[in-house]
């Protein structure tokens, strides 16, 4: 190239921007990788070409690259989902098949455990019959005493009335006899007939003295038999009451210091409160005569306080959720405590229990109360609630159907609604909540203490069947 033109092109390159300069060194640094190159179309009549320039070949090679990369990219990612989500997916059902047999067994159990809960409150029943009976038996016996403790005071009286009558009659005999005497030694104005007749009337008076004094003796003789037989028959009532009283009783307090409630605070509470039928019984009234009660009436005294003690037990049972909302076959498909929400997947705080059956499943009230709320409530759909003593509520949630309107007094057993999926639920189940003072608590609490309860009582019984 000659001096002077290479001259001239240092010239005007000089001149050029420094963004143009660069452009250049670009252009040529693209060159070196991306040639120049000609795409020739040929027809019959001419041929033309497409030129294509190195930044046009940069730019279809970085696109070629990006989506490969992307495609790349894109695979691997589902590719390492698919395996993610297939161990997922087989760890859920494994998870699910174990939760699934441990509800079912759960289920048998629970149903168990119902059967004996069942069996146990009619030999509940069964020994409070009993307990009436005998108490009947135990008054009418203690009545029985009476009347013949008073017979024998009846008897006493009368053989002392007798006892002062012969010996009247002895002295009598012998006043006589000692003027007959006189009468042989003198002249006596009186017939000796008359005095024969007397003699004779006195000794007939002294027979049938004694004879009576002899049947007072043994007829005290036979009272006194049957008295220590009533004696013995008495003990044997009484140790049959206390026996029974002893197993009623104490499986009752246990059921409430398991549950969490003080046996002491609630009865003083049914003592000072309750005054209708079925209250607080009175102890019998002996009469004494100025002493000492005697034994019996301690230990009768004693077992009639027990008695009492056991109906306020009762009275205070019915009052306190024991039973179970539902009696058909469910499945018990979420505990008390936090756990998975169905509907978000977060860890939530579920305040009940659920129990899932058929649509239309009774549901019944677990203890006795007033409805203070029959109808919808935010996502708890149709909802009872019930309100009973020492500050306990219970809710049923979910249902088809409320058989109870609010302000209406329900007892335990009583049914009030339909099993249903109304509200915020995935499928049809009861959701059963029990609140202390406003708190929420276990329900499973209440109704695991009630059936161990029972079941202590039944192998009790067992053991005295033996």
């Amino acid at each position: 190239m000659p001096v002077g033109i290479a001259h001239h092109i240092w010239d005007g390159i000089r001149d050029r921007p420094l963004r143009t300069l660069l452009a250049i060194k670009t252009h040529a640094l693209l060159e070196r990788t991306f040639p120049e190159r000609r795409l020739f179309l040929k027809s019959d009549r001419d041929t033309r070409f497409i030129r294509l320039r190195p930044g046009t070949q940069a730019m279809v090679v970085a696109g070629i690259a990006t989506i490969v990369g992307w495609a790349i990219i894109a695979t691997a990612v589902l590719v390492m989902d698919n395996i993610g989500a297939g161990n997922f997916r087989e760890q859920a059902k494994r998870d699910q098949q174990l939760y699934k047999e441990r509800l079912n067994a759960l289920s048998v159990e629970r149903d168990t455990r119902a059967e004996e809960a069942h069996a146990a409150q009619a030999r509940f029943n069964a020994a409070l019959a009993q307990i009436s009976g005998m108490q009947s038996e135990l008054l009418a016996s203690e009545t029985r005493r009476n009347e013949l403790s008073t017979g024998i005071g009846v008897i006493q009286t009368t053989l002392q009335t007798v006892m002062k009558d012969r010996d009247a009659a002895r002295t009598a005999l012998a006043t006589l006899k000692t003027e007959a005497a006189a009468d042989r030694a003198g002249p006596s104005p009186v017939p000796l007939d008359f005095m024969a007749q007397a003699l004779a009337d006195t000794a007939a008076e002294r027979d049938r003295i004694q004879a009576e004094a002899q049947y007072a003796l043994q007829r005290r003789e036979e009272i006194e038999y049957e008295l220590k037989l009533l004696q013995e028959k008495n003990d044997e009532i009484f140790g049959q009451i206390e026996d029974a009283m002893a197993i009623s009783v104490e499986p009752l307090d246990d059921m409430f210091r398991i549950a969490g409630l003080s046996p002491d605070r609630l009865i003083a509470r049914i003592r000072s409160g309750y005054s209708g039928q079925g209250g607080p019984l009175t102890p019998l009234s002996f009469s004494t005569r100025g002493m000492e009660p005697t034994a019996d009436e301690i230990r009768a005294n004693k077992i009639l306080a027990q008695m009492d003690l056991l109906n306020m037990y009762r009275i205070a049972a019915e009052k306190v959720p024991f039973a179970s909302p539902v009696k058909a076959a469910v499945r018990f498909t979420s505990p008390f405590g936090y756990r998975r929400d169905p509907k978000t997947g977060g860890r939530r705080m579920h305040k009940g229990s659920d129990f899932a059956g058929p649509k239309g499943t009774h549901i019944y009230a677990t203890a006795d109360g007033v409805v203070t709320h029959a109808g919808w409530l935010s996502g708890f759909g149709r909802l009872i609630k019930i309100r009973h003593d020492f500050g306990i509520e219970t809710y049923y949630a979910h249902n088809s159907r409320i058989t109870v309107k609010v302000g209406q007094r329900v007892s335990r057993g009583d049914h009030i609604a339909d099993m249903g999926n109304t509200g915020r639920t995935t499928g049809t189940h009861l959701h059963y909540e029990v609140r202390v003072d406003g708190t929420p608590v276990n329900p499973m609490i209440y109704i695991k203490a009630a059936n161990n309860v029972f079941k202590k009582q039944n192998q009790r019984a067992r053991l005295q069947e033996r």
